[in-house]
């Protein structure tokens, strides 16, 4: 057996690992003989070195073997699930998941928390009084016979190398690496029962892949290595060069997912991007789960099944199911948002023509709605609400963004940022298209 360090000085100096190495180096981080130090370091060098495919799956099947695996053969109906790869404003996942269910599918979602800039499930989940994001295996396959989706957190027993290492890259300036993304993602969701996966890839100034060929790239290594490993899988390539839906902020989120799923007037108005993505994944997932035979089909579906109202009530069944305040989600509005707001207003007039999307996310962890480091605590109540997109024209004094901040001394420094984030010109400029691409196998 090698030591650690040996390990990583052979990827440090760009060698290939063998199978064998990756799995006694990600055994010792589960089992505590490698230190947190060492993993950092082993993390850096395949950050700067790489990852061969055999390495990448040598590490996927590592780390998915360092816990439990979920048999989810006793729930009827065919498990789908979708993972993004983060972005500002992406609560996408709280609507899908109950809008899939009730198109026919059963949505075993494990999710989880912000990484970097990008914001988490769990957390906005958490927004909501009661939620019990901590499912045992036991609760997790109840809730998914029952409701048609479960939502929960990785828990110990799901790939523990895993959490390990996702909290230390988060920390470690480690997020945008291609191989430690695909381990991640694909190790939790074989482990979690999922029979056929599609994947959300962000591309663009507010995604970890700021290019389409780094998002290509990631896409393509992600369905190669779930091949590989048996797990039917394709990717939808996504904007993000602008926050997704009109808000960032666990609770403003869950406020906004809330009026998709209930089909209101301010959703139709403000969240359209937000709407169709949703849409779009949600078909992606019935045409590979063969609920629909196409994907005309399964945007029909998808329409139908969140216009009549069909996937709100699910989504009040999972809250219910798994003890969420049902009160707090009919009501959404007396969701407490943070005491202090500002007002950035245009100060000449023209159209928005660009949003550093990192930058507002960067924003809301210093407002207390991220983490610098992986123990910081989540306040829900601060957010971005933003009252205008790319493309918008704008008069001087019109709202930008509006701030909510738990005090002035938070606020005021942030003010200069946020007007930095967003561009004003007079001449307008074509917004990206949403839906960037489709890769399958």
């Amino acid at each position: 057996m090698n030591s650690p360090a040996w390990t990583i000085q052979k990827k440090r100096d760009g060698k290939e690992l063998e199978h064998k190495e990756i799995l006694e180096f990600i055994q010792g981080v589960t089992g505590g003989s490698v230190a947190d130090y060492q993993a950092s370091a082993f993390l850096m060098a395949v950050y700067l070195k790489g990852m061969s495919l055999n390495e990448t799956v040598a590490l996927t099947e590592a780390m998915l073997n360092s816990g439990v695996r979920y048999d989810l053969s006793k729930v009827t109906g065919i498990k789908v699930d979708k993972h993004s790869t983060g972005g500002v404003g992406d609560k996408v996942s709280l609507i899908l998941a109950p809008l899939a269910a009730a198109c026919g599918l059963k949505v075993p979602m494990m999710s989880g928390r912000g990484l970097g800039h990008s914001g988490g499930t769990i957390d906005k989940l958490e927004a909501i009084p009661g939620f019990n994001i901590h499912l045992t295996r036991e609760q997790f396959i109840e809730t998914l016979a029952r409701v048609g989706c479960a939502m929960t957190s990785q828990t110990s027993l799901i790939c523990p190398a895993d959490k390990k290492l996702y909290a230390l890259r988060d920390v470690t300036a480690t997020v945008e690496c291609i191989p430690l993304i695909v381990a991640s993602i694909l190790s939790k969701k074989i482990a979690e029962g999922t029979e056929a996966l599609v994947l959300d890839v962000k591309v663009g100034n507010g995604a970890f892949m700021k290019s389409s060929k780094q998002a290509r790239s990631l896409a393509k290594t992600l369905i190669q290595v779930a091949k590989i490993m048996n797990l039917p899988t394709r990717a939808v390539l996504t904007n993000m060069d602008q926050p997704l839906g009109y808000s960032a902020g666990n609770a403003i989120e869950l406020k906004e997912s809330i009026e998709v799923l209930k089909n209101e007037k301010q959703a139709d108005l403000c969240s359209a991007d937000l709407k169709e993505l949703t849409i779009q994944l949600c078909a992606q997932m019935l045409e590979l789960g063969k609920v629909t035979r196409n994907l005309t089909e399964g945007r029909r579906l998808a329409h139908s099944r969140l216009a009549d109202g069909s996937a709100w009530k699910v989504f009040r069944e999972l809250v219910r199911e798994q003890g969420g305040n049902l009160e707090a989600i009919e009501n959404p509005q007396a969701i407490p948002l943070a005491p202090q707001k500002k007002v950035y207003t245009a100060k000449k007039s023209g159209y928005i023509v660009k949003m550093n999307t990192e930058s507002l996310g960067r924003i809301l962890i210093e407002l207390g709605g991220g983490r610098k480091v992986a123990s910081d605590q989540i306040d829900p109540t601060v957010g971005l609400v933003f009252h205008q997109k790319l493309g918008a024209k704008i008069k001087v004094g019109e709202p930008v963004v509006t701030v909510y901040a738990r005090n002035d001394a938070e606020l005021d420094p942030l003010m200069e940022r946020v007007a930095q984030s967003v561009q004003i010109s007079a001449a307008k400029k074509p917004v990206p298209k949403l839906i960037l691409e489709q890769i399958k196998d």
